[in-house]
């Protein structure tokens, strides 16, 4: 039987997962909401990659995970790998893209730059408060506007004269976008300029003070839209590289690094069957006061994380633990 390796990325906004072989072929894959429940969306992405995977051929021996809740996810799914966006990000590109010098790479709640030399990160950057170079900015506009989000990309191509929108912060962005309508700019002069202001809210926040080189390799959910694609092409002055599983690549990455951990845990789709529920615990033991997060696989406590003095720490029991 073949052997196959599972990476899930599970972010705030969406989760992405796939299933590679040991050639980073991908076998399955999956993007879906979180909305807001990580366990319930990880559990929904297996039932759908399960259909896709013929387990008379393939047998998966290893997890990797990343994103915001990579850790949750990783104790859930017996992960062999855990490992930050970048990495995860960084290491999906260069297998595919070995010439990259620049990642752009915009999610749904957050966005980042990585900057490599040699195949090897040498700088990055994440987006702190500001929610305008996001996916979640263009989803808000596009029902503000009444049109689905898949179809301002194509819109925006049809703009002659984009209207220029402030890109400082969200609300100015949306303060200028009523006031441009209100004047009667057309509708895809507005999305072809909502386009632009995320790329230069990204140029100007993201990548503020970064060298921007050649090769560049834009990805993450606003991979897919053309238009600020195009923003980005024109901004730079030069051609952006968007691969078909785009939007998958942090999932990609981290399934490379669990192949190449040469770590291997059994691991079966049967786990989306298995209760598990996460609960916070108050330490009061010293002054810090830490809030511990607890990891029950049906009723049995499996993790924990939290503390930051051992009088935090608490021991794994093998008997049932009452939630």
């Amino acid at each position: 039987m073949k052997k196959a390796y599972l990476g899930v990325d599970i972010g705030s906004i969406s989760t992405k997962g796939v299933v590679i072989d040991k050639h980073n072929k991908i076998i399955a894959s999956e993007y879906l909401w979180t909305e807001g429940n990580p366990i319930k969306a990880v559990k929904r992405l297996l039932k759908k990659l399960d259909k896709q995977v013929d387990k008379d051929e393939y047998n998966i021996v290893g997890v990797g995970t990343t994103g915001s809740a990579r850790k949750l996810i990783g104790v859930v799914l017996d992960a062999v790998v855990v490992k930050n966006e970048i990495t995860a990000h960084a290491v999906g590109t260069t297998t595919f893209y070995p010439d990259v010098r620049t990642i752009f790479e915009i999610g749904g709640q957050d966005s980042k730059i990585i900057l490599v030399d040699d195949g090897i990160v040498v700088d990055y950057a994440m987006n702190t408060l500001c929610a305008a170079g996001t996916g979640s900015f263009l989803s808000s506009q596009s029902a503000r506007l009444g049109i689905e989000v898949e179809e301002f990309g194509p819109l925006a191509l049809t703009s002659k004269n984009p209207t220029n929108i402030a890109a400082r912060c969200t609300v100015f962005a949306e303060s200028d976008l009523v006031h441009k309508a209100q004047m009667g700019h057309k509708k895809e002069d507005i999305v072809a300029g909502l386009c632009k202001a995320v790329v230069t809210n990204y140029l100007n926040n993201v990548s503020k003070g970064k060298r921007i080189a050649a090769p560049i390799v834009f990805q993450g959910g606003v991979s897919k839209n053309v238009g600020v694609i195009k923003a980005f092409e024109e901004a730079c002055e030069c051609a952006v590289t968007v691969d078909p599983n785009s939007h998958l690549m942090g999932a990609i990455g981290v399934a490379i690094l669990a192949r190449k951990s040469k770590k291997e845990k059994p691991f079966s789709f049967s786990v989306q069957d298995i209760n598990f529920q996460t609960k916070g615990i108050d330490c009061n033991g010293c002054a810090n006061h830490c809030e511990i997060i607890c990891v029950y696989r049906d009723g049995e406590l499996i993790d924990s994380w939290g503390n930051r003095c051992e009088r935090g720490a608490i021991k794994q029991k093998r008997n049932k633990v009452k939630i």
